[in-house]
């Protein structure tokens, strides 16, 4: 793609326009950004699996790209990682008697954070998803009681019950400090006729696993307290269990090394610029593919009510549907912070749309939506046809597929249009907590 991020300056904005995009062209370079996608995305980071030896590899490079840039660690941590553990829950065996008869193992999907045995149903609420019923609204209203349940599930609604069942008898992930007030659901399916008693005994095998965070960042120099958060996810999908051409890594080139290289990229950027008034924090979030724990722990550590905005990037490596010099931004209507970075973006050819997909509920599918739900005005910047993106959580998300004029294009665009926030003299209107 010919590259054109500079294409237009009008007349009363030359003059400061062209030194802003004089300056960010000469201090954010492609080579770079080449040799950091390239490196993320290489085999040999084996697709930055989480609890994986590839997302090992894959800090250690990004937490000497923020050293060598003179980053400092953020405050509370010794070094450029942010460590803390999950809890990994698998399933060891199940046994259910109904009426004093054992349920088939094939029949049994139990929804828990640990053991439990029940010698009887004292306490536990039995429930009836009968023919006829509407399986989606019963099961919300089952999550919705947080209480002990037993449900018993007809057969009409077997291919219901497998999908439960596939997705319980995987590996469970909770925080190490999580309180475990989860409630315990057991679905049985099959015709038990007159239900008299039950019990059930349910065994799992839990493992302390260390998960991390790379955050780096350039304290502030006359509003250090107000923080400007710049992240992305450097976590993939690792190795996938079926190859597709002889190839099995997920190397993620697009989701999400091109949103990590970004903020490797600006954190060089303002370090060199050296002038940010608010403190800048530049954190690559750890296990976003498996329910965005890194994200969670992140606003735990600091005062959201301090964090003036974080500027979320998720997959910037293509063309948007608007074409070149272009991306949109979730949740755009919900603050102020889509017409703050497009008002500083005046005289150039670059233009924030607001998110072409609302139906894809991208607002609340990246790492943004954690601080988002804390009142931040928390938005992901994209550039990602996700629609119609083939080769989204695929092997095929490679370098080779990537559009590096656009992603040059889109990082040069952040960096200019974060300049009036990092400066201190805008401030992006809250999001209503939840």
């Amino acid at each position: 793609m010919k590259f054109k991020f500079l294409i237009a300056i009008t007349a009363l904005a030359a003059a400061p326009a062209i030194g802003f995009c004089q300056d960010v062209n000469k201090l954010i370079k492609q080579d770079d950004v080449e040799r950091i996608i390239k490196t993320l995305s290489a085999d040999d980071m084996e697709g930055r699996g989480t609890f994986t030896k590839g997302i090992e590899k894959a800090a250690t490079f990004i937490e000497g790209e923020l050293k060598a840039a003179g980053l400092k660690p953020f405050t509370g941590n010794t070094g450029f990682r942010q460590n803390f553990s999950m809890v990994s829950t698998s399933p060891v065996s199940s046994k259910v008697t109904i009426n004093g008869a054992e349920v088939s193992a094939a029949n049994i999907a139990i929804s828990a954070s640990g053991s439990f045995n029940w010698a009887s149903t004292d306490g536990v609420d039995v429930v009836k998803i009968g023919a006829g019923k509407d399986f989606a609204t019963e099961y919300r209203a089952i999550f919705s009681g947080g209480k002990k349940q037993l449900v018993l599930i007809d057969t009409s609604f077997t291919k219901n019950f497998n999908r439960l069942a596939n997705r319980y008898k995987r590996d469970g992930i909770s925080f190490k400090e999580a309180d475990n007030t989860a409630p315990i659901i057991v679905f049985l399916l099959g015709g038990f006729g007159d239900f008299k008693s039950a019990s059930v005994k349910y065994e799992v095998k839990s493992t302390e696993k260390p998960l991390f965070n790379v955050v780096g960042i350039i304290p502030g120099k006359s509003k250090p307290n107000e923080y400007v958060v710049f992240g992305g996810h450097y976590d993939h999908l690792g190795i996938m269990t079926k190859a597709m051409d002889g190839d099995s890594i997920a190397n993620g080139a697009d989701d999400d090394a091109s949103g990590t290289t970004a903020v490797i990229t600006l954190a060089k950027y303002y370090k060199k610029l050296n002038n940010n008034e608010r403190t800048l924090v530049f954190v690559a979030f750890t296990a976003e593919e498996i329910g965005g724990f890194g994200s969670q722990y992140f606003s735990k550590q600091l005062d959201p009510d301090k964090v003036v905005t974080l500027f979320n990037i998720e997959m910037i490596g293509k063309a948007a549907k608007f074409g070149e010099n272009s991306a949109f931004i979730t949740g755009f209507e919900r603050s102020d912070f889509g017409t703050i970075l497009q008002k500083n973006l005046e005289g150039t050819a670059f233009k924030f749309y607001p998110d072409p997909y609302p139906e894809q509920n991208l607002f609340y599918r990246s790492d943004n939506a954690t601080l988002a739900a804390l009142g931040v005005p928390a938005h992901t910047i994209s550039t990602d046809q996700i629609p119609t993106d083939k080769l989204y959580h695929t092997v095929k998300d490679e370098y080779a597929s990537l559009d590096v004029n656009n992603i040059v294009a889109t990082i040069r665009a952040i960096a200019l249009s974060s300049r009036s926030i990092v400066a201190g003299k805008d401030t992006p209107t809250r999001i209503p907590k939840k």
